[in-house]
């Protein structure tokens, strides 16, 4: 096995029995089970959902994606070793941390790999639901601007860069792109208000008003979960984000859940409290990855002007990266999450071959 072997940058081609399409994101693709195939684990398994309830599962890839792009390094190494194990593993852990301190539920049922989950069927709120803790970031480039209105929220004059907030901010965005909300943007990714969210609140995803304080008390309440977790490591929980979406439970009522993945690299930035408190910034995410492209090419505004996407990807394409850089993600990646659940994460020398056999042996999944 050679490294690039040992990493799953496809995973949209497991022969896991369907019969709709496989949806496919930047990191994570998507099998929507039959009915007969959901009705029969729910049945068997034991799962806490109705049990009319669609499942699907979910596998995690180990491609990294930044400014929208995937990349890739030399030697056909087209994603990070270790990266999804990891990114599970860390998830895992804070929505089993979430349940301890009886917050939410996740949309996560089963765990059959460390690259996969079983999942059910939820309805997505239409928002990213992102909470800051340090100025910093496109924040900071904002504010050093002369910027001090953030989502609606005023910030007060003589902010540092990288300096601690009084309090946690939500500084939402758009998830998709939705048209005719006034004041809204007609973008993906554009920040919006409370007042915005409670004008369309419907438009946005809820089901009800008084959902809009439940979503803003989950994403508190699980920052805080996370945040506190992470300072026992000495590891500081800058920013975040966090998806929430609907669900029914097992007497069919509507329940509001946390989604996708949790304080991860991928989705927070995470520093280094000793370095910090020193005056220096160690990152333990995806951001050191993209500052190193930022730094890397000669043109950084190809990678921050959504203006140039045409010529961001070709860059992507056209670019193999150092392996180098990749070994040097996989060691940021392993070592938060080893750090977070407090153990080795052994790796698999042929984890599509692995998915393949569990999901046959133990789910009966696979098309034959």
């Amino acid at each position: 096995m050679t490294l690039a072997t040992q990493v799953l940058a496809v995973n949209d081609d497991l022969p896991i029995r369907t019969d709709l399409p496989v949806h496919s994101g930047k990191v994570r693709s998507v099998y929507w089970l039959t009915a007969a195939d959901s009705a029969r684990l729910i049945r068997d398994k034991g799962y806490a959902v109705a049990a009319d309830t669609p499942l699907a599962i979910m596998v995690i890839s180990d491609r990294i994606s930044a400014f929208d792009c995937i990349w890739h390094a030399e030697h056909g190494l087209n994603g990070v070793p270790g990266k999804g194990a990891a990114l599970n593993a860390i998830s895992n852990h804070w929505f089993s941390l979430f349940k301890q301190h009886g917050l939410a539920d996740s949309h996560i049922l089963d765990i059959p790999h460390p690259l996969v989950w079983i999942v059910q069927k939820a309805r997505p709120v239409k928002i990213e639901a992102i909470a800051r803790q340090y100025i910093t970031g496109s924040m900071w480039r904002a504010y050093s601007k002369g910027e001090r209105e953030f989502c609606g929220i005023r910030l007060p004059e003589g902010l540092q860069k990288d300096q601690q907030l009084e309090d946690i901010l939500i500084t939402p965005s758009t998830k998709g792109i939705l048209t005719g909300l006034d004041g809204v943007p007609e973008a993906d990714d554009v920040n919006i208000s409370r007042a915005d969210i409670e004008r369309h609140s419907t438009a946005f995803g809820f089901e009800q008003a008084s959902d809009i304080d439940l979503y803003e008390k989950l994403l508190k309440q699980g920052f805080a979960v996370i945040s506190d977790a992470l300072a026992k490591l000495d590891q500081i929980f800058v920013d975040t984000k966090f998806e929430f979406g609907y669900v029914k439970d097992t007497q069919g009522q509507s329940k509001l859940i946390y989604m996708d993945e949790v304080g991860t690299p991928d989705s927070s930035r995470i520093w280094d409290g000793a370095s910090w408190r020193n005056g220096n910034i160690v990152e333990q995410s995806k951001e050191g990855f993209r500052q190193w492209l930022l730094n890397h090419f000669p043109e950084p505004d190809i990678l921050l002007n959504k203006d140039r996407m045409p010529e961001r990807a070709a860059l992507a394409c056209d670019n193999a990266l150092p392996t180098e850089v990749m070994m040097d993600i996989s060691r940021t990646y392993l070592g938060i999450a080893e750090k977070v659940i407090g153990k080795k994460i052994e790796l698999s020398a042929n984890p599509k071959a692995e998915i393949i056999a569990v999901l046959d042996k133990h789910y009966d999944l696979i098309a034959k």
